[in-house]
């Protein structure tokens, strides 16, 4: 089965549970790692990325800025570096829906999964997820950058550095990059001790805006480095 086809049915098989096999395919005996190799390789892996901040570039961009994106050249941001090795596109943008907007759990476990399969060398002394405000959480009922922070730190032994949004944020869904970084002033607070080296989480990294604003709370909270470690980058089109 083609991984087309499967973002038609992911929802389904991920809502039913399939323990045993390859959540993409289908495939029997893929209890360790929830997918079979063939699919693994074939999904939409960030390759070609600016190395600063992962933002996905032409292949003329790589040749002719080596390897940083304009943003990047012109000024670099406020964290060191951003591990997103997946696109938001195909199955990884129906398996981060379910997760996200149903709270999936098996959705959100092979999310997790994935993550430490291309996990960052360096994860700093604490993990830091993406604050969500509180009416849109009582809304939502769900923080996925939170629930992942908490599941990622018990695996990698590490704690979870809390912060909080102080400021009710518009949809950002459809605005520029100017307009995401002008809403975001003044959006995070640090709420808990902040060590010397940080990893903010989050699920999709689309301009980079809320992570840079994080990014710059926690360095005046007294962080010395600041990496990002997320699920995906949109696609270069709609960043």
């Amino acid at each position: 089965m083609s991984l087309t086809r499967w973002t038609h049915m992911a929802s389904g098989w991920f809502k039913q549970g399939l323990p045993g096999y390859c959540a993409f395919c289908l495939t029997p005996g893929q209890a360790s790692s929830g997918w079979c190799q063939e699919c693994f390789d074939q999904l939409p892996w960030n390759h070609h990325a600016c190395c600063q901040c992962k933002e996905p570039l032409s292949h003329v961009s790589i040749t002719t800025s080596h390897r940083l994106c304009d943003h990047c050249q012109v000024g670099r941001p406020a964290f060191n570096s951003m591990a997103a090795e997946l696109l938001f596109e195909g199955p990884v943008r129906e398996l981060i829906h379910d997760f996200k907007f149903h709270a999936s759990p098996r959705a959100g476990m092979l999310l997790l999964e994935l993550m430490l399969a291309k996990a960052p060398r360096c994860l700093g002394e604490g993990l830091l997820p993406v604050p969500m405000h509180v009416v849109r959480a009582r809304e939502r009922g769900f923080n996925q950058s939170h629930w992942l922070s908490e599941q990622l730190g018990k695996r990698v032994a590490l704690p979870v550095i809390n912060a909080e949004c102080i400021k009710q944020l518009p949809s950002q869904h459809t605005l520029s990059r100017q307009e995401r970084a002008k809403n975001l002033l003044g959006a995070f607070r640090m709420t808990d001790s902040v060590p010397a080296h940080l990893t903010i989480v989050d699920d999709v990294v689309t301009t980079g805006a809320t992570v840079q604003a994080l990014a710059e709370v926690a360095l005046q909270a007294g962080a010395k480095r600041v990496d990002i470690w997320a699920i995906a980058r949109t696609p270069l089109a709609h960043s």
